[in-house]
Order: C-alpha cells, then sequence, then structure tokens
C-alpha cells in the first residue's frame, strides 16, 4: 500500500520536526552560556504559550475550567521533568549522549500506562525494556567508571516525560491540541519560574548574543515546532508520527557532534544503537503500519 500525497507531506514535515527538535538542544545549550537554565527555560516556554494562545485563541471559547484545571495538572508534571531536563542539558559533557537517555521515555509510556491505568502494553515492550536498560548502561560507563548527575537527571527526565505523556493522551480528547499545547507551555513556565529565584542567581544583563539563541530556542525551537507538529499529526495516523519522532536523539547526536566537536566511545555509540532498537521495538505495531504504507 502506497502513502496518499498528504501522509508523505505530513512525514516530511514531521522528519523537518526532528530536525529542529535536535536544533533545539544546540540552541538551548548555547543560550545557557549567559542564562541560567531553569529561568531560561521559564521564559522560552511562557513566551511560546503566549504565541501558541494567540494563534489558537479561537479555541479557547467555550473551555470548561475541570478541563482547564487537567491541562494545568499536565503541564505541571512537564515542568518538572523540563527543569530535570534543561538542568541535565545544562551540565552534561556529552548532548548525543544526554538525548538517547532523555528518549528512554518513548519505552517507558507504556509501563505508566500499565502501571496507573490497568492498561496492558504490548509484548514488544518487555522485549525493548531490557535491551534499553543494556544500552543505558552502556552510555552510562562508556567513558569507564566516570558519573554525571547530568545523566541521572537526564533519566528523571525521562521518567516524569513518560508519566507526562500519559496523562497527556488523556486529555487531548477534551480540548483542541493547540489549547492544551498552550496552556501546558504556560503553566510549566510559570512553575518554573516561581522556582528559579530558589535555585539560581537571575543576571541583570544577557549579551546580544544570548539573546538571539534565546529567540531562536523559543520561536523556532518551540513554537515553530509545535505548530508544524500538531499541523502534520492532522495529516497522517498517529503510528507514523510515533515512528518518525524517533529520529530526534540521532539528528541530535550527530548535530552535537558537528557543532560542538562531541565524540563518543565504542561502547556509547552501541547503547545508542540498543537504545534506538528498542524505541522501534516498543513501537512495533506502528513500524509495521509504516511500512505497509509505503
Amino acid at each position: 500500500m502506497s502513502a496518499s500525497p498528504s501522509h508523505f507531506k505530513a512525514e516530511l514535515i514531521l522528519v523537518l520536526v526532528t530536525v529542529i527538535a535536535a536544533f533545539g538542544w544546540i540552541f538551548s545549550k548555547e543560550a545557557l552560556a549567559g542564562l541560567p537554565p531553569i529561568f531560561f527555560l521559564g521564559i522560552r516556554f511562557v513566551i511560546a504559550g503566549i504565541v501558541l494562545f494567540f494563534v489558537g485563541a479561537r479555541f479557547f471559547k467555550g473551555v470548561r475550567w475541570q478541563d482547564l484545571k487537567g491541562a494545568m495538572a499536565v503541564g505541571a508534571v512537564m515542568g518538572v521533568a523540563m527543569m530535570f531536563w534543561i538542568v541535565g542539558l545544562d551540565q552534561v559533557s556529552n548532548i548525543g549522549v544526554g538525548a538517547f537517555i532523555n528518549s528512554l521515555g518513548v519505552i517507558l509510556v507504556p509501563v505508566f500506562a500499565r502501571l496507573l491505568f490497568n492498561e496492558q502494553p504490548a509484548r514488544s515492550i518487555w522485549i525493548a525494556l531490557p535491551v534499553a536498560v543494556i544500552g543505558l548502561a552502556c552510555l552510562a560507563l562508556g567513558n569507564g567508571l566516570s558519573f554525571e548527575w547530568a545523566q541521572v537527571y537526564f533519566f528523571i527526565a525521562a521518567v516524569t516525560f513518560a508519566l507526562q505523556f500519559n496523562l497527556l493522551t488523556r486529555m487531548s480528547t477534551k480540548l483542541h491540541v493547540l489549547v492544551l499545547t498552550a496552556i501546558q507551555l504556560l503553566t510549566a513556565g510559570s512553575l518554573m519560574l516561581m522556582v528559579s529565584p530558589t535555585m539560581e542567581e537571575i543576571p541583570h544583563t544577557v549579551p546580544l548574543s544570548i539573546v538571539g539563541w534565546f529567540l531562536a530556542s523559543t520561536l523556532i525551537a518551540t513554537s515553530l515546532r509545535f505548530l508544524l507538529q500538531t499541523y502534520a499529526q492532522s495529516l497522517t495516523p498517529a503510528s507514523n508520527a510515533a515512528v518518525i519522532m524517533n529520529l530526534e536523539p540521532v539528528w541530535t547526536a550527530l548535530f552535537a557532534a558537528l557543532w560542538f566537536s562531541e565524540s563518543m566511545t565504542g561502547l556509547q555509540l552501541g547503547g545508542c544503537v540498543l537504545i534506538f532498537f528498542a524505541m522501534l521495538v516498543s513501537k512495533w505495531k506502528q513500524v509495521c503500519v509504516f511500512l505497509r504504507l509505503r
């Protein structure tokens, strides 16, 4: 079966989304050279949320307070996950390694669905999990026995992202995606801006170059990315989107190698391959559907 023109267009856009998301890691790392991490991400999310609010303002009419509270709760969980992610990014010595650790959240989503909502995960998950654990061990031990807290922060972020994804899935049927995304970003950003003064020093001035990286991460890697992703997902089955989105850590590792001259040991590269393979195995049904549509 061949893909329809609209599906092919959507898939090209989603590939572009993964590229933009990967550049978001680079933009953010550059911005962190002059901004404290939690403050940076809080401001970034609030601005991106305001942009999406105005883009989807007409969809906010008639939103129920109960659904609004649910979206804010999901946003709060997202805020916690993003705080661990951004602190990990600020401290990590190898962005590519961090990206693959962070991607473990994809595999953990059905595990949380089983624990919290008694949903039975596909059998492929139980194959993917031990492969992912081995891959994680390869990444953690790739430089011998050296220890990085950043890797722990990325893992906590992955676990929290898996929880947030499950909650988000249950909210997505109640609110328009632009409404839900805007509320999430505004809530997460506001939470981070409340936490920031208690944990870090806010700078009085910011170099112009850092402002440029901040704007790139906010307008391109956040607002534009979410708009393109929302549009593309409306044109293609969710299974196709899920498979394509797995490319983000691959692009991130590649761009980090080119931009920051990062390199990985053979063991770390093997760990990345194992985690990427585990991600595909965890979505095996979606992969099969995706291949049948080619």
